[in-house]
C-alpha cells in the first residue's frame, strides 16, 4: 500500500425529504444561485423542493447547462454571480451541473485574466465560492470529491481540474428524485460509476486489501443492481437507494486510497466526446475494453483476480482473462450501451485526430500509469472498431 493523504469534508444528507434541510446549512443572508440543466427539475417537483427550502433567501436562477458543461456558458453564469454579489452556489442536478458549478466557483474568484487556464493550464485556485449540491442523477461522484470536467466547444477541448476549494459543503442524496429519471439516464450511471471503480482498482496487484475488497464490492453491487433498474416497470426505492450510495462511493476517494490509478480510459473517452458530442458513459464502455485488453499481460494478475472476484470464474481454467474482459463489455451490452466505435459511424479519421492531439499536448501517459501512452492509443481504439 503506497501513502496517502485522505480528506474529505463533504456532508451528506441522505434519504427521502432531506432537501428540506438545505436551508439550515446555507448561511444566513447570502445571496444563492442555483444551478440546474434543461429545466428536468421543473417537472418533477425538484425545483419546488427546492425554492421552499431557501424561501428566506435571495436566489437567482441560472439554467440551461449542458450535459459535459460548456465554458462559454458557464462563464455567463460567472459574470452574473459577480455581478450580483453571490454568495453561495447550489448545484441542482447531476454531474455535469456540479461540475459546471465547481467552475463557475473557482472562477468567480480566479485573479487571472483567462478563467481557461483553470483547466489549460492547470493554474491554481486559491479560493472558490462555497457550493453546495441536490443531487438528481447518480453517476459521477462529483457530489463528494473536488473535481470537475468542462467542455470547451471553441476548441473542442474537454479537460480537467480539482481544487480542495470546491469540494461541496454539504451534499443532498434523496433517491426518490431518480425515479422520474429514463432509463437510459439510470444505465449512463451505472456505466460510469462501474468505469470510475476500475480505474482505481484494474491497474496493479499490491497489498491493498481492503480498497480492492470495497472496489470489488461497489462492482458487483453495480452488476446486480444495474439490469434490476432497468427491467423494472417501477422504481424500488431500496435499489435505487443503494445504486445512489453506489456511485457516490466510487469517486469520493476512498477506494482510491493507497491504490494506483489509471484514467486513461477517461482522458481517451473525453475526446470522443469533445470531437461527436457522445455521452460520457458510452465514451467510457467504448474505450475500458479496449484499455483492459492492451494491457491483458502488464496486469494479468489483477485481471484473474477480478475475473475471480467480481465475475466468479474459474481462474485455474484458460481464458479467463479474456472472458473477464467479454462480460464486462457484455454486462454494458445488457445496460443498453453499444460499446463499439463502428455504432456511432467514428472510424480511423477520429482516432487520428485523438493520437495528434495528444501528441501536440505532449501528453505520454495518459492516465497515470505509463503502461497506457500516446504509442498505445491507436491500438486500444482501432480494437474498438
Amino acid at each position: 500500500m503506497e501513502n496517502f493523504n485522505y480528506y474529505n469534508p463533504v456532508k451528506i444528507l441522505f434519504g427521502k425529504g432531506k432537501i428540506s434541510e438545505i436551508g439550515k446549512l446555507i448561511p444566513k443572508g447570502f445571496k444563492v444561485m442555483i444551478t440546474y440543466g434543461g429545466g428536468s427539475i421543473k417537472k418533477n417537483g425538484v425545483y419546488d423542493q427546492v425554492m421552499s427550502a431557501l424561501e428566506d433567501f435571495h436566489v437567482i436562477e441560472f439554467g440551461g447547462i449542458e450535459p459535459n458543461p460548456h465554458y462559454e456558458t458557464l462563464m455567463k453564469a460567472v459574470e452574473i454571480a459577480k455581478n450580483e454579489n453571490v454568495g453561495f452556489l447550489l448545484a441542482v442536478g447531476g454531474g455535469s451541473v456540479i461540475d459546471g458549478t465547481k467552475f463557475i466557483a473557482a472562477a468567480s474568484c480566479f485573479e487571472g485574466e483567462d478563467k481557461w487556464d483553470i483547466l489549460a493550464k492547470m493554474a491554481p485556485v486559491h479560493a472558490a465560492l462555497p457550493l453546495a449540491t441536490v443531487l438528481t442523477l447518480p453517476a459521477t461522484g462529483s457530489e463528494m470529491n473536488s473535481g470537475a470536467v468542462i467542455t470547451r466547444q471553441e476548441t473542442e477541448e474537454k479537460l480537467a481540474f480539482r481544487s480542495r476549494h470546491v469540494f461541496p459543503k454539504f451534499s443532498v442524496l434523496d433517491p426518490t428524485v431518480t425515479f422520474s429519471l429514463p432509463k437510459h439516464q439510470i444505465a449512463n450511471g451505472v456505466v460510469d460509476a462501474f468505469v470510475h471503480v476500475m480505474e482505481q482498482y484494474y491497474t496493479t496487484t499490491q497489498d491493498v486489501e481492503i480498497q480492492d475488497r470495497f472496489s470489488e464490492g461497489i462492482l458487483k453491487t453495480l452488476i446486480a443492481l444495474g439490469p434490476q433498474m432497468i427491467a423494472a416497470e417501477q422504481p424500488d426505492y431500496q435499489t435505487r437507494a443503494n445504486f445512489m450510495w453506489a456511485a457516490t462511493m466510487a469517486l469520493n476517494g476512498l477506494i482510491a486510497c493507497g491504490v494506483t490509478e489509471d484514467w486513461s480510459t477517461h482522458h481517451i473517452g473525453h475526446e470522443l466526446t469533445a470531437f461527436h458530442g457522445l455521452d460520457h458513459a458510452v465514451t467510457l464502455a467504448i474505450v475500458l475494453p479496449g484499455v483492459m485488453k492492451a494491457m491483458k499481460m502488464l496486469r494479468h494478475d489483477k485481471l484473474l483476480q477480478y475475473a475471480q472476484r467480481v465475475w466468479d470464474l474459474d481462474i485455474s481454467q484458460p481464458g479467463a482473462a479474456d472472458q473477464a474482459i467479454a462480460k464486462t463489455e457484455q454486462f454494458f451490452n445488457d445496460m443498453g450501451i453499444k460499446t463499439r466505435l463502428s455504432d456511432y459511424g467514428i472510424g480511423i479519421d477520429t482516432i487520428d485526430r485523438i493520437e495528434k492531439r495528444f501528441r501536440d499536448r505532449g501528453e505520454f501517459a495518459l492516465g497515470g500509469i505509463d503502461d497506457v501512452n500516446v504509442d498505445n492509443v491507436r491500438v486500444i481504439l482501432t480494437s474498438r472498431l
